[in-house]
């Protein structure tokens, strides 16, 4: 197996030297650029070439603080904007992008290379897998579950003089699944425990509990007849109606 060139030798020895790290901040490599107005919490892991509160468009650094809870893990060529209020424990892939104004919750993953614009609420322990694109004012309730190349979509109608007014990202519901390679329009809800499957095209809302594929998704089965999913039973609503099949045409 070949060695390591001179020049990465160096790199790799000068970001995980001791007098690079710090208990409360992580690796203090000149390969990571932090902004003024950055709290990170104690115990972070930063990779080289890390960029915390890159300012928005338009602002000046340090304007918009970006804080970070205990225990990040922050892999290389991770940016993450100011104005941003992160909790603990989040770990990011190489090369994730979250923008300004996210509020994200405790225990999130996100994944390789996704995108999470301005303005989306994440709450705890969603897991975003990588290459997926989470648009401007979406809504990834607690415990969802974007599997990777999913594609949120928030402009119904692109390039009309007021798209930028109704711009509205889709909203997962707690515990609602959404396959690899599904896109789901603007607006769409994604009830609490629904499955999307892989591929799949959402167009309108998804009840609680459904099972939905194809493209339109149709509703094709419940949750609640899937043994692997007997956690979900239990913490489905009392009283919600059963989810039917849709009936083919």
């Amino acid at each position: 197996m070949p060695t390591p060139r001179a020049s990465t030798r160096r790199l790799i020895a000068e970001v995980l030297h001791p007098r690079n790290w710090r208990a409360d901040r992580g690796p203090a490599s000149p390969q990571i650029v932090t902004h003024p107005g950055v709290v990170l919490g104690a115990g972070a892991r930063v990779d080289a070439f890390v960029v915390l509160g890159e300012p928005p468009s338009g602002g000046s650094q340090g304007a918009a603080a970006l804080r970070i809870g205990r225990n990040a893990r922050l892999r290389s060529h991770t940016v993450i904007y100011g104005g941003s209020l992160i909790g603990d424990n989040l770990q990011t892939g190489h090369g994730v992008l979250v923008r300004e104004a996210a509020t994200i919750g405790d225990d999130v993953s996100i994944g390789s290379h996704s995108v999470v614009e301005h303005h989306v609420t994440i709450g705890n322990r969603v897991r975003i897998h990588s290459n997926a694109f989470i648009p401007e004012f979406s809504v990834l309730e607690e415990g969802s579950w974007v599997g990777p190349n999913a594609v949120f979509t928030n402009a119904r109608y692109p390039l009309n003089p007021t798209t930028k007014n109704e711009l509205a990202g889709p909203h997962l519901r707690p515990a609602a699944k959404i396959g690899a390679n599904a896109t789901l329009l603007p607006g769409v809800v994604i009830g609490r425990n629904a499955l999307v499957g892989a591929g799949s095209v959402v167009t309108r809302d998804v009840p609680d509990d459904a099972i939905v594929a194809g493209n339109p998704a149709r509703v094709i089965g419940s949750v609640l007849d899937v043994p692997a999913y007997a956690g979900d039973r239990a913490a489905s609503k009392k009283g919600s109606s059963r989810v039917r099949p849709a009936r083919r045409s």
